[in-house]
């Protein structure tokens, strides 16, 4: 797989284009879980204004009443065409496509198809929350395979969690967060073909969740997990989501390999009518008109990333920060600053900062937060003076 360079920004970053006063406005989880006077970095929200070409295929369909059920598969093909020429993806299939509710409905859907109930879902802690509520909700069981201390996969810890996974002659699956969630870390083709050889060994289905594949660092190489030998049978999630902000208009990829593609067939229809006809509209748009958009926010996250550690290492020198090559979440080890497992809730109560707690994504999480880099720079400044100004 050839990687196709990507373009150059050919704008300015959107993150410096909303005043706290204009984001205060809004009216989503981000902005109204904590009072006025918090500044707001923890849920996975960018503070950006929505690209032009997303908001003219809404509006365009909002004055057009186009406001029905979803069909057809302009998103696949848009998706396809921004893998091929992103990635270097040219095998993205759009006959083995299906639109999905948003990507973590459409997990327990493909979770539906491979297991059954109390069957072991294997994760990779410290991992994105939801991973845990989901696979529970669905009646299975989470079975963990931590990171090794590079924040990248543990291959030994993830062959034995696969053979304990199996012992019992039941099916298991492997949740994969491709790239990682909260760490940032972009799976090479490598580990991720060592992955699909373990999963082929032990019989273990591997579902990939790569909602955030479009938000990497210029010049670091994503590698979807289908694209690799030996993928055949797994499953991927895929959306315009994350990339563009798109959370409150919900639509989502379920994607299947060669060998999938059976299994993705026998999804019930009815899951099809749970996204938004809008949501697909606004993510097709942004995948096939938005790249200029989307790269002048890498930028911007970019920036964003070398400035945190400019400023950890001059207000807190104790907080150990390896910049991720993707997202826009920086996971920060907070424990030498003797704050406790939960340091978010310090930086909450005595900063008036509120970061994701390090607790909620399992083990190897404690004594850590998330922190969300997709916000101006003086935003980004002032949160990080005031967690400094939490341990006087």
């Amino acid at each position: 797989m050839t990687r196709i360079p990507q373009e150059t920004p050919g704008e300015p970053s959107p993150l410096n284009a909303l005043t706290l006063d204009v984001l205060r406005r809004r009216t989503s989880m981000k902005w109204r879980t904590h009072p006025a006077d918090v500044l707001p970095l923890w849920v996975a929200e960018m503070d950006v204004p929505l690209a032009a070409p997303v908001v003219r295929a809404v509006t365009d369909a909002l004055e057009l009443g186009d406001t029905g059920y979803p069909a057809g598969t302009a998103y696949a093909e848009a998706l396809a065409a921004f893998a091929g020429k992103r990635w270097g993806w040219d095998d993205l299939a759009v006959e083995r496509t299906a639109i999905v509710p948003d990507v973590m409905l459409g997990v327990v859907e493909m979770l539906k198809l491979v297991t059954g109930p109390g069957d072991p879902v294997i994760v990779n802690p410290p991992v994105y929350p939801p991973f845990y509520q989901f696979v529970t909700h669905l009646d299975r069981r989470v079975l963990q395979a931590p990171l090794g201390p590079d924040l990248r996969i543990d291959l030994g810890a993830l062959e034995e969690a696969f053979r304990r996974a199996v012992a019992g002659g039941g099916r298991a699956a492997h949740l994969l967060c491709s790239p990682h969630n909260p760490t940032g870390t972009v799976h090479t083709a490598d580990e991720l073909a060592a992955v699909a050889a373990l999963a082929e060994r032990y019989g273990v289905r591997v579902v990939a969740d790569e909602i955030h594949a479009p938000v990497v660092t210029p010049g670091v190489r994503f590698v979807p997990y289908l694209s690799v030998p030996g993928a055949e049978q797994g499953l991927a999630l895929m959306s315009a989501s994350k990339g563009w902000n798109l959370a409150g208009l919900k639509a989502a990829l379920a994607l299947a390999g060669p060998g999938a593609a059976a299994d993705l067939a026998r999804m019930p229809e009815e899951v099809g009518h749970g996204p938004s006809h809008v949501g697909v509209i606004a993510h097709t748009a942004a995948l096939r008109d938005g790249t200029d958009w989307l790269d002048a926010v890498l930028g911007g996250i970019d920036h964003n990333r070398r400035l945190l550690t400019d400023l950890l290492a001059a207000h807190l020198p104790g907080v150990v920060h390896r910049p991720g090559q993707a997202t826009y979440l920086a996971w920060l080890d907070c424990r030498a600053l003797g704050l406790g497992d939960d340091p978010a809730e310090v930086f909450l109560a005595r900063g008036r900062v509120a970061l994701s707690a390090g607790t909620d994504f399992g083990t190897g999480g404690a004594g850590h937060v998330r922190l969300n880099l997709a916000t101006s720079p003086d935003v980004l400044t002032e949160a990080v003076r005031r967690m400094a100004s939490a341990l006087t």
